[in-house]
């Protein structure tokens, strides 16, 4: 079965719930998203209400994959810029696709359905996003159409001893 996606669908306990639930999930299936393993909902909790504070003041969407049930299965966060020298181009963070998922081709659905969203905002000509090296999710965006634009080395820390590679990657729409 295929994901139905819906840009900005309306914040209800559901959602809440199912974002929460989806955020929490991926972290502890070890998804770079943020978290390192072992989390808890309310661990996940305050930076998914910084992501809904972002959406009621108009600087992020929300792209939501809903599976046959009308459970949350996927997600992406589109930020826009709010450096005027950069408002051509959006970000996108806290992607995701729930473990029980993986291997069906719902990333790669996500992914296509984003760029189709991100097409349809007025005057966004690229999408950049940043992921964690050594998880291979850059092959992941690659395969996807963006290409690497940069990597800082070492700066995402992990653990003591485990640095990463914070790796930009770029996707143009025109």
């Amino acid at each position: 079965m295929a994901l139905t996606f819906e840009l900005d669908p309306p914040v209800t306990p559901a959602l809440r719930d199912g974002l929460l639930g989806l955020w929490t999930e991926v972290s502890n299936a070890d998804g770079a998203v943020g978290f390192v393993p072992p989390v808890s909902a309310e661990d996940v909790r305050p930076e998914l209400v910084k992501h809904f504070v972002a959406m009621a003041e108009g600087r992020m969407r929300l792209l939501v994959g809903f599976d046959e049930e009308g459970r949350v299965a996927a997600t992406a966060f589109i930020a826009y810029n709010t450096h005027r020298l950069m408002a051509h181009w959006v970000w996108l963070y806290t992607v995701m696709v729930h473990p029980a998922h993986q291997g069906k081709g719902y990333g790669r659905d996500l992914m296509a359905a984003t760029g189709d969203a991100v097409r349809g905002l007025d005057g966004i000509e690229a999408i950049r996003l940043t992921c964690r090296g050594g998880t291979g999710v850059d092959r992941f965006y690659g395969s996807c159409g963006y290409k690497e634009v940069g990597r800082v080395p070492g700066a995402i820390r992990v653990a003591d001893g485990d640095d990463r590679d914070d790796i930009i990657m770029l996707l143009p729409l025109t």
